[in-house]
């Protein structure tokens, strides 16, 4: 499809060469300013509740996040990093154990598996994704493999259903990372649900945001158990707050409806980049299922953008105020001391040097910015095609 330029953007030349920026504002912040969670903080701070241990709002919090996720256990952390070394411990995988993970992933993950003193076991991502590759599960088997952590990346969902059956004939434990997918649903399930325990996360810049802070969501009562046993050092070693607890309940009635906004920008800007040479868009839904949009992902091209031109692509989207960043380094140059390798990880070592992120602030603006999006990116990458 081609690209209807803005009316309002009618120079050819780059913002970082001097040229009119697509977006002259800048990218939008995240958090958005808002009125319910301002009385949020004003409610709390006259009850005094956002200095107390527990209290109402984490146990309703608690309860909300089972009734979405379908889950009846669920433990609050102090970040979705900790949740993930927490759920490992709370399956009761330790040292001496082997732990599957995609070779392109969040690098806690990595850290999380050595947290508990286990050695990751490193396999490839799907072609042209970021997602775990369930028909290589086999070939990363071994009898030390305790659990495998798959993590939903970049609006790609993981093919939960076959990992799982999988594992369960193995088996091995699974940890479900959708820190990046809070509201995302895979093959019928919400995504953060299917695994022996799912994690979710807080973060400043997630979907669901209260500055830090995670889950661990669970369908075993000794999973939580467990989990509440290595936490207690006299009081909770790695908590949420209730102030935390209080601005997340008002963000998760509105996730849905975000979402579904978030689901229909994506589909815009890959209609209006439809058939524009030099990247890739990553796989919708993949046919698994309705994903959230954390960061949007596309590969860059190697035949129009070198692997230094990355840089050069990403330091011009983001002078034209577009909120674009590289992917995670990934784990294929990891030392054989802290890891096992099945194969050479091409496909993993391609999202790590090709993978460009739009950030989901932007994808709650509305069609026009869309728009806006696409030309931007039409825009750099037409100028680095004639340079």
């Amino acid at each position: 499809m081609t690209i209807i330029h803005p009316v309002h953007v009618d120079s050819q030349r780059l913002a970082i060469h001097g040229g009119a920026a697509v977006f002259p504002e800048g990218a939008p912040t995240w958090p958005p300013v808002e009125e319910d969670i301002l009385n949020v903080f004003r409610a709390i701070w006259s009850d005094g509740s956002w200095a107390r241990y527990q209290a109402e709002h984490l146990e309703t919090l608690e309860q909300q996040l089972m009734r979405q996720f379908k889950t009846p256990y669920v433990v609050l952390t102090c970040s979705g990093t900790v949740a993930v070394e927490l759920a490992l411990r709370g399956l009761k995988v330790g040292p001496g154990d082997e732990v599957i993970l995609a070779g392109y992933d969040f690098p806690g993950n990595f850290r999380a598996i050595e947290a508990v003193g286990a050695i990751p076991v490193l396999t490839d991502v799907v072609a042209g994704g970021w997602s775990l590759d369930a028909c290589l599960l086999e070939a990363a088997w071994g009898p030390k493999v305790r659990a495998v952590v798959v993590s939903h990346l970049h609006g790609e969902l993981a093919p939960m259903r076959d990992i799982c059956r999988w594992a369960a004939d193995r088996g091995v434990r699974v940890v479900e990372d959708a820190c990046q997918t809070p509201g995302g649903l895979v093959q019928g399930q919400a995504a953060g649900a299917w695994g022996d325990a799912g994690v979710i996360s807080f973060g400043g810049s997630k979907l669901l945001t209260a500055g830090r802070g995670g889950a661990v969501l669970t369908h075993d009562a000794q999973v939580r158990q467990r989990i509440r046993i290595f936490s207690q050092r006299g009081n909770e070693a790695f908590p949420l707050s209730e102030m935390q607890a209080a601005v997340l309940l008002p963000q998760l009635e509105k996730l849905a409806p975000r979402n579904q906004r978030r689901q229909q920008a994506v589909s815009r800007l890959v209609e209006r980049l439809a058939g524009v040479s030099g990247l890739m868009p990553g796989k919708i839904d993949g046919g698994l299922g309705v994903a959230s949009y954390y960061k949007f992902g596309w590969l860059l091209d190697p035949k129009t953008i070198s692997e230094h031109g990355r840089t050069e692509f990403l330091a011009a989207l983001q002078a034209e105020g577009v909120a674009m960043g590289e992917g995670f380094r990934g784990f294929v140059r990891r030392g054989n001391r802290r890891c096992r390798k099945v194969g050479t990880l091409p496909a993993s070592h391609i999202a790590a040097e090709r993978t460009v992120l739009l950030h989901h602030p932007v994808l709650l603006q509305g069609p026009e910015a869309m728009d806006r999006v696409a030309w931007a990116i039409e825009k750099v990458l037409s100028a680095m095609n004639k340079g």
